[in-house]
């Protein structure tokens, strides 16, 4: 049989003639899959992990260039339609909605793409862009579904929209939580409310850590215990919640804690308690200039000094609060150029609470904590030095070393 006899048995039988013809297209187009996959999608991979940056692999990661792929065995059975046996009207607007379908979903994978690259950059950390591209990417889905519903129901898309336009009422109930998302949105970026690694503690939520991901419909935050809160965007903007991004930004993290002192270990300073404190290498100039300034008021109103009542005198829980100041300011883990105040609070029944108010020069947490542990240890050793003693509820033990008396 030679290519005349073939040729003519074609055009006998053009039923069977178009079915083959629709074989051959659908194997090219198999095989043009596979080689734009398995060749030029791989050589395009290749070549752009050898590059000295990591921003082109984002590209690989959001599936880009796979999902071109599909696009050329459509291109091509779209190209040869006309000569296939069940060429119809519907089969065209079949493989131009596919051809808009998956250039959506090359777009979306390209937005995707740009939001992490922008994420790598130092600004990325401060204004972030999700959100607004996410916005982007439902506008674009929309326009290309509304596209792909004209192009399969062979209207307008004018005329489509006009139809949608009857559903207004129930768009905005469906895209509610979309819209004042993207508000809260616009909230967060433009009075820089929080970034992505802010620590934040949001009560209403229960959640207190790192902000991992700003999104358009949600807020993830990594919490201490490393479990993952996720709250709504708009709902968060809705509720109080502290953001330690200042206490960060500034170099110092505060303390703020209180010593009870018993109160019936205050008194005044006898000479024998005034000699022993001298010694103490941090407050011996203060002694020295505080006594000085005590005796000179003494004498020129001339106080009868028999009794310690009597005039101005020095007490131990004044001298141990200037120890502690300058205790305070002699450490190296103190930040210098930051509050630091050592006062008294209202006595309760628990005691005269001496308030420790400072910042430390560290804002790392477990630094922080054990440079506060270090303080607090030192003071608390340091309290019998200053005859005083701090106060704490009677316990068993005491009750039991009672009745052994």
């Amino acid at each position: 049989m030679n290519f005349e006899n073939i040729a003519n048995w074609f055009q006998t039988y053009p039923v069977f003639a178009g079915w083959i013809y629709l074989i051959i297209v659908l194997f090219v187009c198999l095989i043009s899959y596979y080689l734009t996959r398995k060749i030029l999608i791989r050589a395009i991979t290749s070549l752009l992990k050898k590059t000295k940056t990591d921003l082109d692999d984002i590209l690989l990661e959001e599936q880009v260039f796979n999902r071109l792929a599909f696009l050329v065995p459509i291109i091509i059975f779209y190209q040869f339609k006309e000569y296939l046996p069940i060429h119809t009207s519907f089969l065209q607007q079949l493989l131009l909605a596919s051809i808009v379908l998956i250039l959506l979903l090359v777009t979306g994978s390209l937005i995707s793409s740009v939001n992490k690259i922008y994420e790598h950059l130092v600004i990325g950390k401060k204004i972030p862009l999700k959100s607004y591209l996410q916005i982007v990417k439902i506008v674009l889905y929309v326009l290309g579904g509304i596209t792909i519903v004209s192009i399969l129901l062979g209207k307008s898309p004018w005329g489509v929209l006009s139809g949608i336009g009857a559903l207004t009422a129930v768009i905005m109930l469906i895209f509610r939580d979309t819209i004042l998302s993207f508000v809260a949105s616009i909230q967060i970026s433009s009075s820089d409310m929080l970034q992505v690694g802010d620590w934040i503690e949001a009560p209403a939520y229960g959640t207190d850590g790192d902000v991992i991901d700003i999104a358009l419909h949600h807020i993830k935050i990594q919490n201490w215990d490393k479990t993952i809160s996720t709250i709504p965007t708009y709902k968060l903007i809705d509720s109080s919640f502290k953001n330690w991004r200042g206490m960060s930004a500034s170099g110092g993290r505060r303390v703020k804690r209180s010593i009870h002192i018993d109160v019936s270990s205050i008194q005044f300073c006898t000479p024998t308690m005034l000699n022993k404190y001298k010694s103490i290498q941090l407050i011996s100039d203060y002694l020295d200039q505080k006594l000085q300034e005590v005796e000179t008021y003494n004498t020129e109103h001339e106080i009868n000094t028999s009794e310690l009542i009597n005039g101005r005198r020095v007490t131990n829980i004044g001298t141990f609060r200037n120890y502690i100041i300058r205790y305070l300011q002699a450490h190296p883990n103190v930040h210098k150029e930051m509050t630091l105040l050592v006062r008294q609070l209202q006595p309760t029944e628990n005691g005269l609470p001496i308030e420790l108010y400072f910042f430390t020069n560290d804002i790392d947490w477990i630094k922080y904590e054990e440079i506060q542990s270090n303080i607090f240890d030192h003071i608390l050793a340091a309290i019998s030095e200053f005859d005083l003693r701090i106060f704490q509820n009677p316990t068993g033990s005491d009750f039991k070393n009672l009745l052994k008396q």
